[in-house]
């Protein structure tokens, strides 16, 4: 049975916000299906009579399956900003696959999914479009709902793929490791060629390992920004890899639609910010 773990959400903006006004809950997969599923979340809102609210979230390398009402789905990786306007009432409910992982259960590239949202009957058949009936008719029984999903999972748990734990273990030591900022170095610490690490991702993530870190380094930037009162900008530019601060404001903002700065404002966090 999945348990239940705090949020700690990256890639999130105005994730301390969040989490104060929107009740949502984590949940770890237990047994095998742990190995390639990192959480199952929920996520809920009531803004009944008050006025709608643009949230942002620069995603993972993940696949999700998403379960709500009239927008559920499976979701490749999204390689831009996701937004999202939310108003009256509702609840999301999903699960996310780690980095890799969702390929054995797929059968297939992974980067025909890439960008895109399927409808749970195209991508799992009649099983999908019955488990999301099942997971509405649970109504606010998160564990409940949870469940079902983990049992959906579980009753499809594919054969031990080495090359998908492979390809997560790589993954996440471009997480764990800041030094690991180009893709040849990557390839250098996993000890395979480029081209052969290039191959996997496109196979298994649907991305390529360079965006993978560019991801993640923007991921720890946006942290950064919204906990320190005061940030070096130049400083934080080389430590994540970018060749100076220009360099760095300009993937910043073309991938979260504005500048450090800018973010720092929208955060709340302007005290001895360097003009950015």
């Amino acid at each position: 049975m999945a348990q239940s773990v705090e949020w700690n959400p990256r890639g999130v903006v105005g994730a301390t916000s969040l989490r104060r006004e929107s009740p949502a809950g984590r949940f770890l997969a237990d047994g095998p299906l742990a190995e390639l599923v990192e959480h199952f979340w929920s996520v809920s809102w009531d803004l009944r009579g008050q006025p709608a609210v643009t949230r942002e979230t620069l995603p993972h390398p993940s696949v999700h399956l998403v379960i709500e009402a009239g927008r559920s789905g499976l979701a490749g990786v999204s390689t831009g900003r996701f937004v999202r306007t939310l108003e009256g009432r509702g609840r999301a409910l999903g699960v996310k696959f780690r980095p890799g992982c969702f390929r054995p259960f797929w059968g297939r590239s992974v980067r025909e999914i890439t960008g895109k949202v399927l409808p749970l009957g195209i991508a799992f058949g009649a099983d999908g479009e019955e488990l999301e009936k099942s997971v509405h008719s649970c109504g606010e029984d998160r564990e409940a709902a949870v469940a079902l999903m983990e049992s959906f999972l579980s009753a499809r748990l594919p054969p031990p793929d080495s090359k998908a734990q492979f390809v997560r273990q790589v993954v996440a030591r471009i997480l764990e490791d800041r030094e690991l900022r180009q893709a040849e170095a990557v390839a250098r610490d996993a000890g395979i060629s480029l081209r052969s690490l290039q191959r996997l991702f496109h196979e298994y993530v649907g991305v390529s390992p360079k965006w993978v870190i560019q991801r993640y380094r923007l991921h720890e930037a946006m942290e950064r920004l919204e906990a320190q009162q005061s940030v070096d900008l130049p400083g934080l530019a080389l430590s994540l890899g970018y060749f100076d601060q220009a360099h760095f404001i300009k993937a910043f903002k073309t991938f979260l639609g504005r500048t450090p700065a800018t973010y720092r404002e929208s955060s709340g966090l302007t005290a001895s910010a360097p003009a950015g």
